[in-house]
């Protein structure tokens, strides 16, 4: 029995699998900043399922500064592990930091979902400028089984994987869900995703993140 040549997707690559919409090639219409603090989130999920970080209900800390030898992870890793042990930081405040460089993150996950066939990257040209960006999938299996595996998630009452519990809190807080499923279907949805939403601190964080910088732009629109 041969082993996959591939790692498991992180949960980064697993997010931008759901936010893609397959039809059109391009992500769902979700503000720069909500994709920015989903990003900074994932990061920390992925270190938090790896026990390299912890936290409590007043901050975040490295537990474990050994390199995951994964090239997305290991320089957040690395910036986590510089932070002063003695004047520990909340999860909202690594997530401000770390969302200033989500297009970066987003560009590296990309990349990595490009090198194994999942999906290509297209630039249409207008008047030979760079246009719009699309992302045909080119390979689906990867998108159906998160898409099933979060659908299964939220229409079971199991107790999820932690993995997929953190998975659904970062859709929830972008509020992806509208986009992925019908007004009835999220209706029907809508308990059971904010029960499963609430078993994550760092989903609820983003959550937090995304609520108050809508509102920062929203009050800022109002005195133009």
């Amino acid at each position: 029995m041969t082993s996959s040549v591939h790692p498991p997707l992180t949960i980064l690559e697993e997010f931008l699998l759901l936010a893609l919409d397959d039809a059109a090639g391009q992500f769902y219409s979700l503000a720069r900043s909500t994709l920015d603090c989903a990003s900074a989130g994932a990061v920390l999920m992925d270190l938090t399922l790896r026990h390299r970080i912890d936290n409590d209900l007043k901050a975040m800390f490295v537990v474990d500064s050994t390199p995951t030898d994964d090239n997305l992870l290991d320089p957040v890793l690395q910036l986590m592990g510089l932070a002063p042990v003695i004047m520990p930081r909340p999860i909202t405040e690594w997530l401000r930091q770390l969302a200033d460089e989500g297009e970066a993150l987003r560009e590296k996950a990309l990349r990595r979902l490009e090198s194994r066939g999942i999906l290509k990257r297209e630039d249409k040209k207008i008047l030979w400028v760079f246009g719009t960006r699309r992302y045909p999938i080119l390979h689906d299996k990867e998108m159906r089984e998160v898409k099933l595996r979060i659908l299964g998630v939220i229409l079971r009452d199991d107790i999820p994987e932690p993995h997929d519990i953190m998975l659904t809190a970062l859709a929830q807080a972008c509020g992806l869900f509208r986009h992925i499923l019908s007004g009835h279907e999220l209706a029907q949805a809508t308990p059971r995703i904010e029960q499963v939403s609430r078993m994550d601190l760092i989903g609820q964080a983003v959550a937090k993140a995304v609520t108050e910088i809508e509102a920062a732009i929203a009050m800022a629109s109002g005195f133009r």
